[in-house]
């Protein structure tokens, strides 16, 4: 009579319990169906925190997300805030390991960069999503790459509303428009500005969307005529904005006031995130 060993049945239970289930979708299987492919490469160099050098000489910027800023030799360039911590954690994800790249609808910059959404090949971990998520990028998106935007939106929200990393400190947090005229830090950087839509208003042309009394030196929205089809073929209605609560995304610049250019509807978001007033400074 042959004993049975209960240690080789119990390992050879769990190996067919194993086969048996299914396995667990990754970020990959969930996400990259949505995009192109573009083969794979392993991650020779991390430039800063969206930009790495593939093992094909491939330089690949992440599309659809912007991380703090290292100089990298410009001149008179500050140092972003968390930027050399933003590329430790880039190296600390994907340095040395295998990606898949799956290119966004522009494939390439004016630089020559590959415009791509990165995922481990052996776990599917979405990237961009981790970044934001652990609050080391915010979303930076483009009227031409705007796939997984909802998906990059809401890894972002969840970064900003437990205040993980940039969403700590004073310089990135979300600015209040009825401040912003007296905001100085703010101007000509990029910002997310929360305020209500006070007026809708259509000037030769350009759509303004004012958030002050005084349009001359209050906070607005300009949109040109591309950037209304863009909400158009969305199935948006701008007058339909007039008394929302928004968060605009987007350079300051100064032009009767501070104002941002929006050219596509990303940019304008309703977010459950968003902090109250009296509530956006660290």
């Amino acid at each position: 009579m042959v004993r049975a060993d209960w240690g080789s049945i119990k390992a050879l239970l769990l190996a067919l319990a194993l086969l048996a289930a299914p396995a667990q979708a990754t970020e990959l299987d969930d996400l990259g169906t949505a995009l192109a492919e573009a083969g794979q490469g392993r991650v020779t160099e991390v430039i800063d925190g969206d930009t790495v050098v593939l093992d094909d000489g491939r330089e690949v910027r992440f599309v659809g997300i912007q991380a703090p800023k290292l100089p990298l030799g410009r001149p008179n360039f500050p140092e972003w805030p968390l930027a050399p911590e933003a590329k430790a954690v880039v190296e600390e994800l994907i340095g040395g390991r295998v990606v898949a790249v799956r290119p966004g609808e522009t494939g390439r910059d004016r630089h020559g960069r590959v415009l791509a959404h990165l995922f481990r090949a052996d776990d599917g971990l979405w990237v961009q999503g981790e970044l934001l998520r652990r609050g080391m990028a915010r979303v930076y998106t483009f009227p031409d790459n705007r796939r997984l935007a909802a998906d990059l939106m809401a890894a972002e929200a969840e970064a900003r509303a437990a205040r993980r990393g940039l969403w700590a400190l004073p310089h990135y947090r979300v600015r209040d428009a009825g401040r912003l005229p007296e905001d100085a830090d703010a101007e000509g950087g990029f910002q997310l500005v929360r305020g209500v839509v006070r007026d809708v208003a259509e000037v030769r042309g350009t759509t303004y969307l004012n958030f002050g009394a005084d349009w001359r030196t209050d906070f607005t929205v300009s949109l040109d005529s591309a950037a209304r089809r863009s909400f158009q073929a969305a199935g948006l209605d701008l007058a339909a904005l007039e008394g929302r609560e928004l968060l605009v995304r987007g350079w300051i610049r100064s032009r009767n006031g501070p104002m941002i250019e929006v050219t596509h509807p990303e940019q304008l978001t309703a977010d459950p995130a968003l902090v109250r007033p009296g509530q956006e400074d660290p």
